[in-house]
């Protein structure tokens, strides 16, 4: 975890791939974007405003760091751009739905009203549902989402955006990390891109896919947490959610081997930004065969065949699909449905 604490142990430099690649095999829409990565080393969800403290010890200002980059890349060429395009992973998902607003009023607060603000969130979509064991929130994977959110942002001194806030009570301002409480309320054109069965979520759910063979009542509470996080993005306008157990995936190099219904995710990411030059060219023409709001529906992890592999925990080895349902314990009888 040290890692995402302080930047005293980055490298000088970093292989990039992706989103971030400069291989037009590999990034084949945006490889030739100015491009910037701000490593992630504040610990709080890229929201907090909190400086260092004789007491703690610690400063989380994640949300600061974000505005003070944007202000100096002004006098690097943002100056002149079009669109800025906010995109994050994991922590980095949630970050961009809670920023991506900021961005866009701090654009307009400095007289750059003219740069239109964009926001990707990929693997952010958390859900503060029910843990399918209680367990006591001792560190960062025991708490529940929302108790740990809860309490990390007293810390943080988080800030969310006033629309979000506005929706909800003093002292609950924890709702808005999540994406389906704080998308209604964002001004600015947000694509999501979420797996159905994110790693994450069910790590924070208590739900442990290595080792002995789930139980069905383990089963069918995985696969409610698929039609949970189906149901979120049902109204969202632009996203990508295949049925896969995975974390993260824009800055990965096989991100352009997932699809959805025959559209990958760079093909829906692209139709997404021809819409949005549309609509600001006021054309009503629509885009045809290209798709940009991307759901599976099929119930389970891993039914969808361009999934990336899973690795047997213990072995290291690729597992297939059959080997993975075995692994999970369906020969014992259990069957998907």
């Amino acid at each position: 975890m040290r890692r995402l604490m302080s930047s005293k142990a980055w490298p000088p430099a970093k292989t990039a791939s992706g989103i971030l690649s400069t291989q037009p095999e590999e990034n084949p829409h945006w490889w030739n974007a100015n491009m910037v990565f701000i490593p992630y080393c504040s610990s709080d969800v890229w929201s907090g405003a909190s400086p260092k403290t004789e007491k703690s010890g610690y400063a989380f200002m994640g949300s600061l760091i974000i505005q003070e980059v944007v202000k100096e890349l002004l006098g690097k060429g943002l100056d002149a751009a079009k669109v800025l395009l906010l995109a994050g992973s994991s922590a980095g998902g949630t970050g961009v739905l809670l920023n991506v607003d900021l961005v866009a009023d701090l654009l307009e607060e400095l007289g750059y009203p003219g740069i239109q603000v964009r926001g990707l969130s990929d693997s952010g979509w958390f859900l503060d549902n029910k843990q399918y064991r209680r367990t006591d929130c001792t560190d960062i994977i025991t708490c529940a989402p929302t108790e740990a959110i809860q309490r990390g942002i007293r810390y943080w001194s988080s800030m969310v955006p006033e629309r979000c806030k506005q929706q909800f009570k003093e002292g609950e301002e924890w709702n808005c990390f999540f994406g389906y409480k704080i998308y209604p309320t964002l001004r600015s054109p947000v694509f999501v891109v979420q797996w159905l069965f994110d790693e994450a979520q069910l790590t924070v759910d208590n739900v442990h896919l290595s080792g002995q063979p789930v139980q069905e009542s383990q089963w069918l509470y995985i696969q409610n947490l698929g039609r949970e996080l189906r149901n979120t993005l049902k109204d969202v306008g632009a996203s990508f959610a295949p049925a896969c157990l995975a974390h993260e995936v824009i800055t990965r190099s096989h991100w352009t081997e997932i699809q959805v219904r025959g559209t990958s995710l760079p093909r829906a990411l692209h139709c997404w930004d021809r819409r949005l030059q549309e609509t600001n060219k006021n054309s009503k023409v629509p885009l045809k065969g290209c798709p940009f709001h991307l759901m599976d529906s099929c119930p389970w992890p891993q039914c969808n065949p361009t999934c990336p592999s899973i690795r047997d925990h213990f072995t290291g080895q690729e597992m297939s699909v059959v080997q993975f349902l075995m692994h999970l314990g369906f020969d014992s009888g259990i069957l998907p449905h």
